[in-house]
């Protein structure tokens, strides 16, 4: 498969496609339950934002979503296992560096399966924190799903009400984040979760894409998906990315990530 830098992938997919979702709904703060779990980290106009998350994989490979990078200039990027960010303060020295590899076909094939799977090569492994567990090949299709508790995890915006819209969303605050939520559907490519308080989840919302939806509770350490999208006020539903099918495992297996 070709390896792709963000700088090939055409910004105007990401507005006619997908709103990046991703900060952590109807949750609470993780602390150092999910230490693989970290904060994308992108420059822009001269100045370091907290842009998405996403899971080490592999010691020197942190996995996330493709739309992450459309429209950046450079595919050097940094990286954040923190558990609370001081972004107005990030210092570069600071921080794990790294090249970020879109899918290059992400999105050009529509809803059906958008490929919108993407790595950050890091400059150095990370030594002191275990990877996640990728899921072995078909889970979601061989396992009873209707029951399943999911854990989100992922830094951004946050929500504690249904009511309202933009109003009731509160700004990143750098703090790694998590909720359960449940099961609605699976699809080819995708897995659709609920976020709403009412059934007792929590789900993503805008700033944290190509973070995990771990298999079980805030325990559980395997992921089966990534943010990708979900519902324009972050109230109902996350529609994510399956890891466990072909193309996904494809994708990892070009930069060595170890699959089960």
């Amino acid at each position: 498969m070709r390896k792709t830098t963000i700088v090939a992938l055409a910004s105007s997919l990401l507005l006619v496609l997908v709103h990046p979702a991703g900060a952590i709904t109807s949750g609470a703060p993780d602390g150092d339950r999910h230490p693989e779990v970290g904060a994308l980290i992108r420059e822009y106009e001269g100045t370091l934002y907290i842009w998405c998350s996403g899971t080490l994989v592999a010691p020197n490979v942190f996995l996330t979503a493709a739309h992450c990078f459309f429209g950046a200039d450079s595919p050097r990027v940094h990286v954040s296992f923190d558990t609370q960010i001081d972004e107005p303060n990030l210092d570069p020295a600071d921080l794990l560096a790294g090249t970020a590899y879109a899918h290059p076909d992400a999105w050009s094939g529509g809803m059906s399966d958008p490929l919108d799977i993407a790595v950050v090569m890091l400059d150095d492994p990370v030594a002191d924190i275990t990877p996640a567990i990728l899921p072995v090949a078909g889970r979601l299709d061989h396992k009873a799903l209707r029951n399943q508790i999911f854990t989100a995890v992922g830094y951004g915006m946050t929500r504690d009400t249904q009511q309202g819209g933009w109003q009731t969303i509160e700004p990143i605050d750098g703090v790694r984040r998590y909720a359960t939520q449940s099961f609605l559907s699976l699809q080819k490519a995708w897995l659709l979760l609920s976020m709403v308080p009412a059934i007792g989840s929590g789900g993503t919302c805008y700033g944290d894409s190509g973070g995990p939806h771990f298999l079980g509770g805030p325990d559980s350490h395997t992921i089966a998906s990534i943010t990708v999208t979900g519902d324009t006020w972050c109230k109902a539903t996350d529609k994510t990315y399956r890891l466990d099918t072909p193309a996904a495992r494809d994708f990892l297996d070009d930069f060595g990530v170890p699959l089960p």
